[in-house]
């Protein structure tokens, strides 16, 4: 088992990683905008549905009561997520805001993706 005070540390930094994500679907709806597979409807209404999503979600870790609960919704929300992975590794190349999205880079996000829910995984396992 990790040591309280690591444990508690990453704890936050996920948890905050995923409400800044969701506040960043409200700054930057444009560029996701980019992302959204073309065959999913309300595209605009998903963007500020997911953001709120990891808002809440990320919320939700910091309180052992909610912790595996949140944990699990972080799972299905990032499996869910990954038609938009996969439609971007489709649509490589292209400009993403200011960043272009390479092939590599495309592909690259899906180990990030599966780390991410590896750490979820670990909270709903591991809760303290």
């Amino acid at each position: 088992m990790i040591d309280r005070p690591i444990y508690t540390i990453f704890l936050w930094v996920y948890a905050i990683f995923y409400v800044l994500a969701g506040c960043n679907h409200f700054l930057s709806t444009a560029v996701y905008y980019g992302i959204m597979p073309k065959w999913l409807p309300a595209p605009g209404f998903l963007i500020y549905f997911s953001g709120v999503l990891e808002m809440v979600f990320g919320f939700l870790l910091l309180f052992k009561k909610t912790r595996k609960l949140a944990a699990i919704l972080i799972i299905l929300m990032l499996i869910a997520f990954m038609p938009a992975h996969i439609y971007m590794i489709q649509k490589a190349p292209f400009m993403l805001g200011s960043i272009e999205i390479t092939p590599l880079i495309a592909w690259l996000r899906l180990p990030f993706q599966l780390l991410f829910i590896g750490w979820a995984w670990y909270y709903y396992k591991r809760t303290v």
